[in-house]
This record gives structure tokens, C-alpha cells and sequence, in this order.
């Protein structure tokens, strides 16, 4: 079970990457940062469980860093000032 665990972990991070390649998805996307951090911290937690300390370590930081990808990311900016017609 833990083995398509992983699987689907790994697709949740390799098809917004591959998308992204292949110029159909922006790196920038808020579906590109979840599909990442969602992904990497399956990935994560199945390392801590089987003890794989550079894999938690890989996927932990992935996660993170998609995480704060999340926060920043163009699309929660908040509105600069009205521009009048």
C-alpha cells in the first residue's frame, strides 16, 4: 500500500513539472505550487515513516519551499491601487 502511496506522490510532482516543460503549465500557478507541496509531502511523510532521512530531507525542503511558493505566489498579492477609466 505504501508503495502507491509513493507512486501517487511522485506523479503529484512530476506532472506540474513535466507540464511546466512542456510550456502547459506556469511554474507560478497556485495548481502548480499545491500539486508540489502536495506531492513532495506525501513523499516526506512516507520517508519519516521508513526512516530514509536524505529522502525526507529532499522532500521536506521541496515541500517547504513549494509552500512558501503557495504564499508568494502572484496570485495572493494583494490589488495595487484603482486605476480610473
Amino acid at each position: 500500500m505504501i508503495q502507491w502511496i509513493s507512486l501517487g506522490g511522485a506523479l503529484l510532482v512530476l506532472f506540474p513539472f513535466a507540464a511546466n516543460q512542456l510550456g502547459r503549465m506556469s511554474s507560478t500557478s497556485l495548481t502548480y505550487q499545491l500539486l508540489n507541496f502536495t506531492g513532495a509531502g506525501t513523499l516526506a511523510v512516507i520517508a519519516l515513516l521508513e526512516r530514509q532521512w536524505g529522502f525526507l530531507l529532499l522532500e521536506g525542503i521541496w515541500a517547504l519551499v513549494s509552500l512558501i511558493g503557495v504564499f508568494r505566489g502572484r496570485w495572493w498579492s494583494s490589488p495595487g491601487p484603482a486605476t480610473p477609466a
